[in-house]
């Protein structure tokens, strides 16, 4: 199996990995991936976890108060 290479952060990005989400939010595993499940984010290629930068951002605003 191929390992992904980690890139340099890119501006903008639209799509992040678990990882990148997890950079993003300042949060663990766990925390993240309820967060972008609650915020309809995930997107899935083949065997691939992305999440939606804009409704990660979008649901974060909603629930803030």
């Amino acid at each position: 199996m191929r390992t992904t290479r980690a890139k340099g952060k890119v501006e903008n990005q639209m799509l992040v990995d678990t990882n990148g989400l997890q950079e993003m939010l300042s949060a663990g595993r766990p925390a993240a991936v309820k967060i972008g499940t609650e915020a309809g984010a995930r997107v899935q290629s083949g065997r691939r976890v992305f999440w939606n930068v804009r409704k990660v951002h979008q649901y974060i605003d909603t629930i803030s108060e």
